[in-house]
């Protein structure tokens, strides 16, 4: 069982008081009613599934409920780090994975 740290409750608990919650860092259109069919498709279906780093959001639903950000390995399923939303992606370039 992964242990995922939560930067809010300041422990690390069991994955299954998790959820995923999709990529993070996604920049939402400025004035979405204006946006083509192709650009709402990219924001809204079209996501990034690299192997390796990745930034994703989850949401610590067992705890305290809030959503935060951490970059995972998606090849060994490390987290890397867990950081608070709203903060920018952390430079990992030193990170061994």
């Amino acid at each position: 069982m992964l242990l995922i740290h939560c930067p809010y409750c300041e422990e690390e608990r069991p994955e299954l008081e998790f959820r995923h919650a999709g990529e993070a860092h996604i920049a939402r259109p400025q004035n979405i009613s204006e946006i083509t069919d192709k650009e709402f498709e990219r924001y809204f279906f079209i996501r990034s599934n690299p192997k390796g780093l990745m930034f994703e959001r989850w949401r610590h639903i067992h705890g305290c409920g809030r959503f935060f950000n951490a970059a995972r390995d998606t090849v060994s399923d490390r987290f890397l780090k867990t950081y608070e939303t709203g903060e920018p992606k952390p430079d990992l370039s030193g990170e061994g994975r």
